[in-house]
C-alpha cells in the first residue's frame, strides 16, 4: 500500500464516569493499557492507545469521565477530557445502554455541539439489555444531537467492536503513521506500572480510600538479566487510609503487591521484585505542587 493511501487519525473517547471507556480501549488494543474499576473516575490522565493495521493507524485517547469537580484533581481531570476534544479528528461519546440519558450526558452533548468534530455515539453494555431497549436508547439520543453514526457495542464481550473499528478506519483521512506498528501506547512503562498498582488498590480497598490514592514509581533498577527491582510509593490523604492500605500485619499491601506484580510482569516480560511503601500527604488532591509531582500536569502529554 502506498504512503498516500495510508490512513490515520486521533479519536477521543468521552463520556460520564464509569461508562466503559477504558474497557473498550483495552478490548480494541488487545492489551491492558488503561486500568479498570467499577468505581467512578478511575481514569485520571489522558491515556492513548494505538491501533495499527496495514490500512492505517488510529490513536485512541481515553479520557477521564466528565463530572462536576470537587477539588483541584477533579478540575485537572475535566480539563484533560475537554482538551482531548480539541486534538481529535473524531469523537466517540460513550453512554451506558442500561441507564437512561441523564444530566451528565446532556452536559457532554452540549459541549460536543460546540465542536465541529464528527461525533459517534457508542452505546456500550448492550449485553445487559434487549434489542427493543437498544432501539429506544438510539431514538432518544437522536432527538438530542445529529450524530455522525450510532454503534451499539459491548466492550466486555466484544460484540460490535470489530465492526466499529473497521467502520472508523474506513472513514479516516489519508495521513502519516505516527507510531511504530508494534507500539500500543504512547505512555512510558513507569506510568503504566503506577497505574497498575493503583488499580489493585481500587480493587482491594474500601470505599473511603480510592479517590485519595496516587502511586509514584520511585526507582526501577535491573538486578540481573531476568529481574527488575521496582520501588513504588502509594500516597493517601489520611492515616486511617494508610492503615487500610497496609492492612492487618501488612496483609493488604502484600495482596496489592502480588496482584500488581503479575500484571507488570505480563506487561514487561521480566520478573519483578516489587517494593511498596505507603505515605500520607494531607489534601494532596488540592495542592498544585503535589498534583505536579504525582504526574497530574496540565502541560504534560500524559
Amino acid at each position: 500500500m502506498s504512503e498516500q493511501e495510508f490512513k490515520s487519525g486521533f479519536i477521543a473517547l468521552v463520556g460520564r464516569p464509569n461508562v466503559g471507556k477504558s474497557t473498550l480501549l483495552n478490548k480494541m488494543i488487545g492489551e491492558k493499557i488503561a486500568i479498570m474499576s467499577p468505581k467512578a473516575q478511575t481514569t485520571r490522565n489522558k491515556i492513548q492507545g494505538i491501533y495499527t493495521t496495514n490500512e492505517g493507524q488510529m490513536v485512541f485517547m481515553d479520557t477521564p469521565g466528565i463530572h462536576k469537580p470537587h477539588n483541584s484533581l477533579g478540575d485537572f481531570m475535566v480539563k484533560t477530557a475537554m482538551s482531548a476534544l480539541r486534538e481529535a479528528d473524531m469523537v466517540w461519546m460513550l453512554v451506558n445502554a442500561d441507564q437512561k440519558r441523564g444530566v451528565g450526558d446532556d452536559f457532554i452533548i452540549h459541549r460536543l455541539k460546540e465542536s465541529n468534530t464528527p461525533v459517534y455515539l457508542i452505546i456500550n453494555k448492550v449485553d445487559l439489555i434487549n434489542r427493543a431497549e437498544v432501539l429506544d436508547q438510539i431514538a432518544d439520543y437522536n432527538t438530542q444531537m445529529d450524530f455522525a453514526e450510532i454503534f451499539p457495542v459491548s466492550a466486555l464481550t466484544g460484540e460490535g467492536v470489530p465492526e466499529l473499528l473497521q467502520f472508523t478506519m474506513d472513514h479516516m483521512s489519508a495521513g502519516p503513521q505516527y507510531y511504530p506498528a508494534d507500539q500500543i501506547t504512547d505512555h512510558p512503562e513507569r506510568f503504566i506500572m503506577s497505574e497498575l498498582i493503583r488499580e489493585k488498590v481500587l480493587e482491594l480497598t474500601r470505599q473511603e480510600v480510592p479517590h485519595s490514592v496516587a502511586v509514584v514509581i520511585d526507582k526501577i533498577e535491573r538486578e540481573d538479566e531476568e529481574h527488575l527491582h521496582v520501588q513504588a510509593t502509594i500516597v493517601v490523604e489520611r492515616s486511617s487510609q494508610k492503615n487500610i492500605v497496609i492492612g492487618k500485619q501488612g496483609s493488604m499491601i502484600k495482596q496489592i503487591g502480588i496482584r500488581a506484580r503479575k500484571d507488570i510482569e505480563r506487561l514487561l516480560g521480566d520478573k519483578i521484585f516489587l517494593e511498596t511503601w505507603v505515605k500520607v500527604e494531607d489534601r494532596w488532591r488540592d495542592k498544585p505542587q503535589a498534583l505536579q509531582s504525582y504526574g497530574y500536569k496540565e502541560d504534560s502529554d500524559i
